[in-house]
């Protein structure tokens, strides 16, 4: 084998050699786009283990049960604001009369479901879902524009009846 043709063997077995470390991989390693990252909020540390005084107090162990270093955080933050964990979901006592006077004329349970049905035919009726369908436009405010609150007219009209109000909604800008 001459000089010339054992350099041509070298170069055409460097360029196999390259073309076969080319290959695709994982596409998403350097794409740093290429979708959501981890959520840094989902991950919660684990409380530190305890050592109980006695090994007779370890509970049993439950399989697919909650674990003593597992954080529940919905708990934490209703401790940390001052309730009570176990009676979230409950209405409390002093609400209870309040609670009885809103369902004194009965409770539907699918109130959500009857108000979106009720919705979609209103808009329907008033402002033809058609336009929302063929143009991609959304006309719920336009449907609505005559049920609309005016916020700075109810403001001036409970402050003209002497009642404070901290929170008042803010001025819009003058159009100019």
């Amino acid at each position: 084998m001459q000089a010339g043709q054992g350099r041509a063997v070298i170069a055409i077995a460097t360029m196999i050699t390259l073309a076969a470390c080319g290959g695709k991989g994982d596409p998403k390693l350097m794409n740093l786009r290429s979708g959501p990252g981890p959520d840094e909020f989902a991950i919660v540390p684990p409380k530190p283990l305890e050592m109980p005084q006695n090994l007779a107090e370890l509970p049993e162990p439950t399989p697919g049960g909650v674990n003593r270093t597992d954080r529940n955080p919905e708990a934490e933050a209703v401790v940390a604001l001052g309730g009570r964990p176990g009676a979230a979901g409950g209405i409390p006592a002093a609400d209870s009369a309040l609670f009885a006077h809103a369902g004194r004329f009965g409770v539907d349970g699918g109130i959500r479901e009857t108000l979106a049905s009720e919705d979609l035919e209103w808009r329907r009726d008033n402002n033809g879902r058609i336009l929302e369908r063929l143009f991609n436009v959304n006309v719920y405010y336009k449907a609505y524009r005559k049920q609309r609150l005016d916020q700075q007219a109810e403001l001036a009209r409970w402050r003209a009846l002497g009642v404070r109000n901290p929170s008042a909604p803010p001025r819009k800008p003058k159009e100019e």
